[in-house]
């Protein structure tokens, strides 16, 4: 499945000194603007504990979990909407993931130039969102153009979206993002045509010094940007990157040690790479036996066929049924066996709609 989310910021507040420590792929990090210039795409392992259960239960001869594609993206800069800095090639760029990350600058470095010459998280986001907002305009207005001429004719699909655009129009010019706006579902299926960059799922990555991750909430700035973001109902997670690209080269049980001392229960990459992950609205299912125990990535909302056809199309074509059981279920049988005993596994059809946390074994025939 081949979803990405877009890692976005102004220069140097900290981009590709996480998305290192996100895929160790060794991205050019500097004190410049524009030190990633092209995106640069790496795929990471999902976090998820329940594939470590079931693995103990099963005791399969590997384990595959799923993976997560984000790309990071060149810094962004005032007037990129007019082509300031690469805008455009920016932009375009941004406008070929599934959801944004937005980094913000919540530290104070002397070492470190901020673009704007001050650490202002919320004006670095406002920044962004409304360059953002003009390079959808400048769409939104275009597509205007052509729809009025089959408008014009009493078309009623022209007429139905020229209502959708002129809404889009209002809206942006208020400088709010298309996300925010109401729109009924049918509606909404003509806004993701357009393709626009403000309707993209988007959450807050605020990055702080090492001294401020343990109690983030202290941090003046990073409770600003949680204030913004619940406006917007966005979700925020607090990451230092520089101590992220540290615990990605420790192996796990370094990386555990390090939390604790940190005082930190999970480290802000699996965080931000879970949240990434859910606002796609991605679950995942599993399969279970001798040979692998194996994550899958499912997109909510799905049925069984298509759940089994992301293994192989053979598999949805000839789809016979599904053997479901769920992960707690399975986990308070404590086997599968069991699981069948106390009638937990199920015999489900076409028409069953694959919850996170199955663990399923389809049955087909070609």
């Amino acid at each position: 499945m081949s979803l990405t989310a877009g890692i976005v910021g102004l220069p140097n507040v900290g981009k590709s000194t996480l998305f290192n420590a996100i895929t160790q792929a060794g991205v050019e990090a500097a004190n410049y603007p524009f030190a990633t210039i092209d995106p640069n795409v790496g795929i990471v392992e999902v976090p998820d504990n329940r594939l470590n259960k079931l693995t103990e239960i099963v005791k399969p001869k590997k384990t595959v979990p799923t993976a997560f594609e984000f790309t990071d993206i060149a810094g962004i800069v005032e007037g990129a909407s007019k082509g300031e800095g690469l805008g455009n090639q920016f932009l375009s760029h941004i406008r070929q993931v599934d959801a944004i990350c937005q980094v913000v600058r919540c530290f104070h470095d002397d070492n470190i130039t901020h673009v704007s010459g001050q650490v202002d998280p919320i004006d670095d986001i406002e920044i962004i969102n409304l360059e953002l907002i003009l390079a959808d305009l400048e769409t939104v207005n275009k597509r205007m153009q052509r729809v009025e001429k089959l408008a014009r004719q009493k078309d009623k699909d022209a007429l139905a979206e020229l209502d959708i655009l002129h809404a889009l129009k209002t809206g942006l010019e208020e400088e709010k993002s298309a996300r925010a706006l109401e729109f009924t579902e049918e509606q909404w299926k003509i806004v993701r045509g357009l393709h626009l960059l403000t309707s993209k799922p988007t959450l807050y990555v605020a990055n702080v010094n090492e001294d401020e991750i343990a109690d983030p909430d202290a941090n003046e700035n990073v409770q600003r940007v949680k204030e913004f973001a619940a406006n917007e109902g966005a979700e925020v997670i607090v990451v230092c990157a520089k101590i992220e690209s540290e615990i990605a080269e420790l192996d796990q049980e370094e990386k555990e040690m390090y939390l604790e001392e940190l005082g930190i229960p999970e480290s802000g990459l699996d965080q931000l790479i879970k949240a990434s992950y859910h606002l796609l609205g991605l679950g995942t299912y599993f399969t279970a036996g001798e040979q692998e125990v194996r994550a899958w990535t499912f997109r909510k909302g799905i049925k069984a066929p298509q759940a089994a056809g992301i293994i192989h199309t053979d598999f949805e074509r000839g789809f016979i049924r599904a053997e479901t059981v769920s992960y707690d279920d399975l986990m308070d049988a404590g086997a599968m066996a069991q699981a069948r005993e106390k009638g937990n596994v199920r015999l489900e059809g076409k028409e069953y709609f694959v919850k996170d946390g199955d663990v399923i074994h389809f049955r087909f025939n070609v």
